[in-house]
């Protein structure tokens, strides 16, 4: 098997493996990079560090979830760069670089699941799988003009994949049209518990005052649009009972906290080179105590009790997916710190709460991608996908 083509750095330095695939099935045709955080038999998983990479030799077995897409007849063609063990939102590995946002060559790609994204955004490959624990689906699928749905929390095992903060991680996948999208939800979602249509939109002014300035806002009009043509003009709420920055910090808190422990021993032990932002973010982890975390668990229970009142059974809630175009690249460390942060903000309501969000590239502004978002009930992940196909076919 030939080195893939990679016209964004998007794949890991691996060779290539030739992974067996069903030759008939729903994903006959169809290429798929895979994150470096899922076990592909044949494969080195190294996480994003150098340092992992070095420790460990190549995958035995094939994640479970990486094997359906398989025996539905989806072709490998490589391992695709991460951010170091996925705790950033840049795309920006201090060890690997940043792959190319085809879509804004001047801006990042975001991350953690940068590589794939990049990859989609350029055509090289159809399908790729991407991790979402505070945004690392979403946040790059807006970034690169792309579909990204964060699956409801437990919908889908993540066995044979990184653990970072178990509580929010979730699988998730990048296309550029709905169609093939939806090939994808149907061969690892199956059919949602529950067959009630969500018909009832909903905005929410807290979240839409996220966005940054005027031309952010008109070009989110824009597409908010394209939605109320589908969906009908939307209900509106001022806000949630705490505000947003309190979100943001209960789910930073507990994200932090989880991270620390899932990787405690072998950051001790292993003692690697961690990147700027990675490394403040674990010792931020490190510094949380029990007593904070129960505090926090116990206001994200109220959190999502209330989102749930909101959406009901039938409720959808539209929302910007970030505040802006991607971050330029050359922008400054503390400049992508403090567009994190606002990120965030928009970014942790689903990972709180469990529900699940799909982001369609349905804008621009300033010549770049700006997604929008629409976040259902627990479990409504193959209604919203199905939304999404009827509001991008119009």
């Amino acid at each position: 098997m030939n080195k893939p083509d990679d016209p964004v750095k998007g794949y890991c330095d691996y060779e290539p493996v030739d992974v067996a695939h069903a030759a008939t099935g729903p994903l006959v045709g169809l290429s798929l990079g895979v994150k470096d955080i899922y076990a592909v038999k044949g494969y080195p998983n190294g996480w994003g560090s150098p340092t992992k990479l070095a420790e460990t030799g190549v995958d035995d077995f094939t994640a479970p979830i990486i094997q359906q897409m398989l025996d539905a007849g989806a072709r490998v063609t490589g391992k695709t760069h991460c951010d170091e063990l996925c705790y950033s939102l840049n795309g920006i590995n201090a060890h690997y670089g940043a792959p190319l946002n085809p879509g804004a060559p001047e801006r990042i790609t975001g991350g953690s699941s940068c590589g794939s994204a990049a990859l989609v955004a350029a055509s090289a490959v159809d399908i790729a799988t991407g991790s979402d624990t505070g945004g690392s689906v979403r946040a790059p699928a807006s970034y690169c003009g792309l579909v990204g749905l964060r699956t409801s929390h437990g919908r889908i095992s993540l066995a044979g994949a990184m653990p970072l903060a178990h509580s929010f991680d979730v699988f998730g996948w990048f296309t550029q049209n709905i169609e093939n999208y939806q090939k994808v939800g149907d061969v690892l979602l199956g059919a949602d518990a529950s067959d009630t249509p969500l018909t009832r939109p909903i905005t929410i002014d807290a979240l839409d005052n996220c966005l940054l300035g005027d031309a952010e806002r008109e070009a989110y009009q824009g597409a908010l649009n394209q939605v109320i043509e589908v969906l009908g003009a939307s209900e509106k709420i001022s806000g949630f009972r705490k505000p947003l920055n309190e979100w943001y910090w209960t789910m930073r808190k507990l994200q932090a906290r989880e991270a620390w422990l899932a990787h405690a021993d072998w950051i001790t032990n292993s003692n690697p080179d961690l990147g700027p932002g990675v490394k403040d973010r674990f010792e931020f982890g490190l510094g949380i105590t029990d007593d904070e975390y129960d505090e926090c668990a116990i206001m994200r229970a109220e959190m999502r009790e209330e989102l749930a009142e909101i959406l009901g059974e039938d409720g959808v809630l539209i929302m910007p997916t970030v505040p802006s175009a991607a971050p330029l690249r050359d922008a400054s460390h503390d400049s992508l710190q403090d567009f994190r942060e606002k990120a965030l903000e928009l970014l942790c309501v689903s990972g709180l709460t469990g529900f699940p969000q799909i982001t369609l590239p349905l804008a621009k502004v300033y010549g770049a991608p700006l997604g929008i978002s629409l976040m259902g009930p627990a479990g409504s992940d193959q209604r919203l996908i199905g939304l999404a196909k009827r509001i991008m076919g119009k």
